[in-house]
C-alpha cells in the first residue's frame, strides 16, 4: 500500500508527464506537489515507486514516467472527473435516422477529444416492421428491409425468374401483413409450414427475402464506424516514432478487434478505460481506450469510446464519452418512440 505521500506524488508526476509529455524530475515533482521535500526524499519515494512497477526511468533520462500498472493506479483511485466542466457549451446530436446518428457521434468523439472516436452500431433484433420489393433487371431485385426501429437495409438478389409489378406487390404485402414484428428467424420457422398453401413462385421470392433479410442484418451488426485516425498524426508520442503509428492505423483496419475490444466494455456500467500494456484487451501498448455504453428506451444497444494515446487526459475523455453516450442514447430513444 502506498502513503499518502508517494500517492500525492505519483498523482502528481502522472499528471505533468500528461500534459508536458515529458519525464518528470525530482525538483519539477517537488514544485508542482507543493510538497516541502528534500531532492534525496523524493528520489526514495521515486525508487520506491519504481520497485512496485508504478513509474520507470526511460533510457539514461534522470525524470520519470507511469508505466501502464502506474496509469491505472492512478485512473482507479486518483482521478476525479467533474462533469460540468463540458456543460458549459453541450454539444448537439439532433435526433435522426439512427446510422446518422452513430456516424454524428464518432466525429463528436473525435472533435471534442482530438484523437479517435468509434462507435459501435446497434445490437438490432433481426425483425422487420416492413419489406418492398424494386425490380433492377431481369431476374434482380432489391430487397428494401425496414426494422422495428426505422433502420433500413438493402440487398440485392437474383431470382430463377422474372416477376411482375404485381406478384413483387403481392409479395411485399403478404410478408408485412403475415410476419411484420417477428424475427427473420421466425418468419423462416413459420414459412417452412405454410409453403404449401403458397403459389410456387410466391413461396420461393419469400424465401429470397427472408435469406436476403438475415444477410443484411447480420452485414449490420458487424459495423464499426470510426473518425479522426488522423488526429493521431498530430500527437507526438506517435508523430516521433512511425512504428507506434502504424500499429495503431492497425488496428483501426482489423475491425474484428475493435469489435471485441467494444464488446468487453459493454459488459459493465459506466465508463470504462482500457490501459495498452496492461493486458491483451488493448494489444498496444501506446493506445488507451475510454468507453461506454449506449441504450434505446433503457436497453444497452451498443458501445462507443475515444481511442488515443496511453499519456492522454483521462478526466476529460470520462466527460467526453459519458456525456456522448447520453446524447446518442436520448437521440436513438427519441427516434424509437
Amino acid at each position: 500500500m502506498l502513503d499518502d505521500r508517494a500517492k500525492l506524488l505519483l498523482k502528481t508526476l502522472v499528471e505533468r508527464y500528461i500534459a508536458d509529455g515529458q519525464p518528470v524530475g525530482s525538483r519539477t515533482l517537488s514544485r508542482a506537489a507543493g510538497l516541502e521535500l528534500s531532492p534525496a526524499t523524493i528520489r526514495n519515494v521515486m525508487a520506491d515507486l519504481e520497485d512496485l512497477g508504478l513509474i520507470v526511468s526511460p533510457h539514461t533520462s534522470a525524470g520519470r514516467i507511469p508505466t501502464a500498472r502506474g496509469y491505472r493506479l492512478f485512473v482507479d483511485t486518483m482521478l476525479t472527473a467533474q462533469r460540468a466542466q463540458l456543460q458549459a457549451t453541450p454539444p448537439s446530436l439532433p435526433p435522426d435516422q439512427p446510422q446518422k446518428v452513430i456516424a454524428s457521434a464518432a466525429q463528436l468523439l473525435s472533435n471534442m477529444s482530438q484523437f479517435v472516436g468509434v462507435v459501435m452500431a446497434p445490437r438490432r433484433t433481426t425483425a422487420f416492421r416492413h419489406i418492398e420489393f424494386l425490380r433492377l433487371s431481369e431476374r434482380r431485385l432489391l430487397v428494401i428491409i425496414v426494422s422495428p426501429e426505422g433502420d433500413v437495409q438493402n440487398q440485392v438478389i437474383f431470382t430463377d425468374r422474372d416477376y411482375t409489378q404485381s406478384e413483387l406487390i403481392e409479395t411485399s404485402n403478404y410478408l408485412t401483413a403475415h410476419y411484420g414484428g417477428l424475427s427473420i428467424e421466425q418468419v423462416r420457422d413459420r414459412l417452412k409450414g405454410e409453403m404449401d398453401g403458397l403459389r410456387a413462385e410466391i413461396a420461393s421470392l419469400m424465401q429470397a427475402a427472408v435469406q436476403a433479410s438475415s444477410q443484411a442484418f447480420s452485414q449490420a451488426q458487424e459495423e464499426v464506424i470510426i473518425a479522426g485516425e488522423r488526429n493521431l498524426l498530430a500527437v507526438s508520442d506517435f508523430s516521433s516514432d512511425m512504428g507506434q503509428l502504424r500499429r495503431a492505423f492497425e488496428l483501426f483496419e482489423q475491425k474484428a478487434e475493435l469489435m471485441r475490444l467494444l464488446d468487453m466494455s459493454s459488459k459493465s456500467d459506466g465508463v470504462r478505460i482500457f490501459i495498452g500494456g496492461e493486458s491483451q484487451v488493448v494489444p498496444y501498448e501506446e493506445l488507451s481506450v475510454v468507453s461506454a455504453n449506449y441504450e434505446v428506451n433503457g436497453e444497452v444497444v451498443g458501445t462507443l469510446g475515444v481511442i488515443g494515446p496511453t499519456r492522454m487526459p483521462y478526466d476529460r475523455m470520462i466527460q467526453i464519452v459519458d456525456i456522448t453516450s447520453r446524447l446518442v442514447s436520448n437521440a436513438l430513444s427519441h427516434n424509437n418512440k
